[in-house]
């Protein structure tokens, strides 16, 4: 059973292969993403981050989802150097951790039904679990930022999570907080495959900050692998990434 729906001002795409797949489930699924989206959402004039930035909550006050969200976007400014920040032009926008972070709650809520083989995909990031309908690994496609109708590696994945960053169909939305907030316009894409999406999202986010030393932040990074697309239409890619590639 597949479906997607447009939430979060995205695709979020749903397959689940094991038998007992339903509308009801799917929906619960879907219903966390609305929920995700009223709470978290910059463009929403009531959400709860909306409200954080004008003053409207304290954050003693906020709820114990952005208490989380806060603390696990901490962590990552700290892991990444710096180059990971959600404070920009004085607003908190936690965007960069959010969708990783939801689509990875979204497979737990599978996963604790006892499914195994399935799929969260929200906006090109992927949850991937188990296997496919014709028994293989789940297949990733990476685009090409020149060309967004062309695919220029396709991965190979189980039981871990894929996440890009990049500028070619939002524009600029990350930034290098060490350089004033300063337009990243060297690279236009970085893929990272991590454990789980959420870990894949944050150190995207924060290795696309970096600009092209962030492909070597990822080589460093014990049990990722990265694909950078830079402005010269050149790639570059961690050593271990080829064993993800289809056909490499």
């Amino acid at each position: 059973m597949k479906q997607t729906r447009i939430l979060m001002g995205m695709p979020v795409t749903l397959e689940v292969v094991d038998a007992g797949a339903s509308e009801p489930l799917f929906d619960e699924v879907f219903d966390y993403f609305v929920y995700v989206d009223e709470k978290f959402s910059t463009y929403k004039n009531q959400s709860e981050i909306s409200r954080i930035n004008r003053g409207e909550i304290k954050f003693d006050d906020a709820s114990e989802d952005m208490k989380m969200i806060f603390g696990l976007a901490e962590q990552t400014r700290q892991e990444s150097n710096g180059y990971f920040d959600v404070h920009h032009n004085g607003i908190i926008d936690p965007s960069g951790i959010v969708k990783g972070w939801a689509i990875y709650n979204a497979a737990e809520i599978l996963r604790k039904m006892g499914f195994v083989n399935f799929y969260v995909d929200a906006g090109g990031d992927i949850q991937a679990s188990g296997k496919n309908d014709r028994g293989e690994k789940w297949r990733v496609g990476i685009r090409n930022p020149f060309n967004m109708d062309e695919i220029v590696k396709i991965l190979s994945v189980t039981d871990c999570g894929v996440a890009t960053s990049g500028t070619y169909v939002r524009g600029q939305h990350i930034y290098n907080p060490k350089n004033d907030g300063e337009d990243i316009t060297e690279i236009l894409s970085l893929t990272v495959i991590g454990p789980d999406v959420y870990e894949a999202d944050r150190f995207a986010t924060a290795a696309f900050a970096m600009g092209r030393a962030g492909i070597d932040f990822i080589e460093f990074l014990p049990g990722f692998e990265g694909y950078m697309i830079d402005k010269d239409k050149q790639a570059t890619y961690t050593t271990g990434f080829a064993r993800y590639v289809l056909n490499a």
